[in-house]
């Protein structure tokens, strides 16, 4: 990845993991799908998320790398926990272990997806780690 080129379609595939993990927490607790209240859920993780693509992009770790995803996954997971907690949200330790590991699978998964489909070239090969 060049500084050059924000890789969309791969910030696009971590914002849908968040608004995914957020939908089906508000549906299965009965807090019901609607905009605003997706919004408010997800705000703390969305901020979380721009927090680990900017760490990504200052580094020029490109969007697919191992080291991009493990740095995203954690700066959503560990900022959102944080942000909820300072606004009154509930970070109970199940929650963190819930937000954890869904948005680990899905955050983390798509890129492994995409390496095992480039024939599982790692990130030294296709997605280089910007000399970091």
């Amino acid at each position: 990845m060049t500084r050059e080129r924000l890789p969309v379609g791969a910030i696009a595939a971590d914002v849908v993991a968040v608004v995914v993990f957020v939908a089906v927490g508000r549906s299965v607790h009965d807090h019901g799908v609607s905009v605003t209240g997706l919004l408010a859920t997800s705000a703390p993780f969305l901020v979380g998320l721009v927090a680990g693509w900017w760490v990504s992009v200052a580094r020029a770790w490109p969007a697919a790398g191992a080291r991009a995803g493990v740095t995203v996954w954690l700066a959503t997971v560990l900022v959102g926990l944080a942000l909820r907690a300072l606004v009154g949200q509930g970070v109970a330790p199940a929650f963190i272990v819930v937000a954890a590991l869904f948005l680990g699978l899905f955050q983390l998964g798509w890129r492994a997806a995409l390496a095992r489909r480039r024939g599982g070239r790692g990130d030294a090969k296709t997605q280089g780690d910007g000399g970091a």
